[in-house]
Order: structure tokens, then C-alpha cells, then sequence
């Protein structure tokens, strides 16, 4: 065993005990910090891969933004953070949801890469000019969207947030 596999599983091992903490934890905003941590963890599982451009951009895009987003989202609709009655759910279902969902994306990937191994001389290594080449070329319109789709949210946010104030205030 070598470094870069005791790192990949000490890194896969933290992201995979903060991504079970993430789910199972009853508040919103430690299940955000634990999403923090969860996502920290991959872009680290990145960086020993010497997949730096992705890493980086695992860090600045879902850690710097989207982590930020849900708790900005959060503090503006003063939603529930901590346990509530009506968010208590029987977790049986959810359960069974998950597993099945788990076991699809199984067969997916085992049906996609049939338990073949990937001989490295045959891979074209990248890098950051192909990486931008791709998203910017013909990934352009998804980047887009998403980043319109993050902009809305946030939007929403603001006008529940002004909303739920206005109501909330005496008129006077």
C-alpha cells in the first residue's frame, strides 16, 4: 500500500463519516457545516489524485458558494433550525428511498465500466487548459444555468425573508 492510498482512504473515511453526519443530524445549520467538512474532505481526495484544478474548484464553487448560499438561505427565511415536530418524519421510507437509490447508481457504474481496469498509458492526461476548454466550450450552457438557478434561489430567499417581516410587523 502507498501513501496516496492510505491518504485516499483516510480522506474517503472523513468524507464518508461527515456526508452520514450530514443526513442524520436533526439541525440544518450543523448539517451545513457538516457538508462543509463532507466536501472539504473530496476536494482533498482530489488533490492527492493531482486533480488541483478540480479540487480548487470543489473548495471556491461548493464550499466558498453553495455552502455559503444554504446558510444565507437559512438566516433569511428564519427557518426551523433545530429539531421540529413537523419535520419529524418516519425514517423507514427514507431508508428504503436511499438504498434503492444507492443500489441503481451500483449497477450504473457497474454496468458502465463492466470491472475493467484503466491502463494509465492509455489515458491523455490533462489539465487546466483542457479542463477550461471543456467547460467553456461545450459545458457552457449548464454553467450557465446553474449559476441562474443559484441566483433565483437566493432571490426567493430575500422575498420570504421581506415577506414573512412585513407580516410579522404591526402596521403603525
Amino acid at each position: 500500500m502507498t501513501v496516496t492510498d492510505v491518504l485516499l482512504c483516510v480522506f474517503g473515511a472523513v468524507t464518508l463519516a461527515a456526508a452520514v453526519r450530514v443526513v442524520t443530524t436533526a439541525h440544518l445549520v450543523r448539517a451545513g457545516l457538516w457538508l462543509v467538512v463532507a466536501l472539504g474532505g473530496l476536494a482533498a481526495c482530489f488533490l492527492v489524485l493531482t486533480a488541483e484544478l478540480v479540487a480548487w474548484v470543489q473548495v471556491l464553487i461548493y464550499v466558498g458558494a453553495v455552502v455559503v448560499l444554504l446558510l444565507f438561505a437559512v438566516m433569511l427565511t428564519r427557518a426551523p433550525i433545530g429539531a421540529h415536530d413537523r419535520m419529524d418524519r418516519r425514517r423507514w421510507p427514507a431508508a428504503l428511498v436511499g438504498a434503492a437509490a444507492g443500489a441503481g447508481l451500483a449497477a450504473v457504474l457497474i454496468e458502465a465500466f463492466r470491472w475493467r481496469w484503466v491502463d494509465m498509458a492509455e489515458v491523455e492526461p490533462g489539465g487546466a487548459e483542457r479542463m477550461g476548454a471543456e467547460v467553456f466550450g461545450s459545458w457552457v450552457l449548464p454553467f450557465e444555468l446553474l449559476s441562474v438557478l443559484l441566483l433565483s434561489a437566493l432571490i426567493g430567499a430575500i422575498v420570504i425573508s421581506v415577506r414573512r417581516r412585513a407580516e410579522a410587523e404591526p402596521d403603525g
